[in-house]
């Protein structure tokens, strides 16, 4: 009898114990939601620098296809238009990528803002 009161204690005792343990999150899963959280700002910050990188690269080529419209030199000429072209596909690519991880959100998994991602133009 002695051992089923000392069980009976034991289970009376931590009951209150248990049931405040079970009332909250696991630490993993709080732990997952918190990183999950940090993820979300990462790519919050990340799409906003990225939007600020291809505005100030548009900017760049519009001052290049302006300063082009200055050269008389033929060769020079084909020199600069070619580096413009450059850029522009590489800003094309850019905005391509940028809509891209709009579309699949933080976790890259495709199920952040939802749909597949946008048709890429391969010139």
């Amino acid at each position: 009898m002695k051992v089923k009161t000392v069980l009976l204690i034991l289970t009376l005792a931590l009951a209150p114990a248990l049931c405040a343990q079970s009332s909250q999150p696991p630490s993993g899963a709080q732990t997952r939601a918190e990183r999950r959280q940090q993820m979300m700002e990462m790519h919050k910050q990340e799409m906003e620098a990225m939007k600020t990188d291809i505005a100030s690269m548009k900017a760049s080529l519009a001052d290049m296809n302006a300063n082009s419209a200055t050269i008389k030199d033929l060769n020079e000429l084909a020199r600069w238009r070619d580096n413009a072209n450059l850029w522009e596909r590489m800003i094309g690519h850019m905005e391509q990528m940028q809509k891209h991880m709009e579309m699949m959100g933080p976790d890259m998994t495709g199920s952040g803002m939802g749909g597949p991602p946008p048709a890429t133009n391969p010139h």
